[in-house]
């Protein structure tokens, strides 16, 4: 195989699109290879480089099934419950801490006779 075609940063041909524009317009790359490559210079580190699809040859993303909504459902609920007192945070749990902030900073969230609320 060749080396892939490189274009600057904003000058990539009609034709090609990375995988958010494809999304944007509904496709997903369907399996297909890297088409091209775009690259935008940096003064002290490598170019940023993004990965070019043709749309073309792009297939329509598959549609959310019943239990593909469950599955997801359940993944962002284990990410939302803390390891430590087992409740709902309300948010996902950062990975810094491991739980949820109340169990991190016991001290900060203790009322005025010490007890949490």
């Amino acid at each position: 195989m060749g080396a892939l075609p490189v274009f600057r940063w904003r000058l990539a041909p009609d034709g090609y699109a990375t995988r958010r524009q494809l999304r944007a317009l509904g496709l997903r790359p369907g399996g297909q290879p890297v088409a091209a490559q775009l690259e935008r210079p940096r003064r002290r580190r490598g170019p940023l480089v993004a990965y070019l699809y043709r749309v073309d040859l792009a297939v329509p993303v598959r549609p959310m099934t019943p239990a593909r909504r469950a599955a997801l459902e359940r993944a962002n609920r284990a990410r939302r419950t803390c390891p430590s007192c087992r409740r709902d945070a309300g948010y996902v749990i950062p990975a810094a801490l491991g739980c949820c902030v109340p169990c991190a900073y016991p001290s900060l969230h203790e009322g005025p006779e010490g007890s949490t609320p």
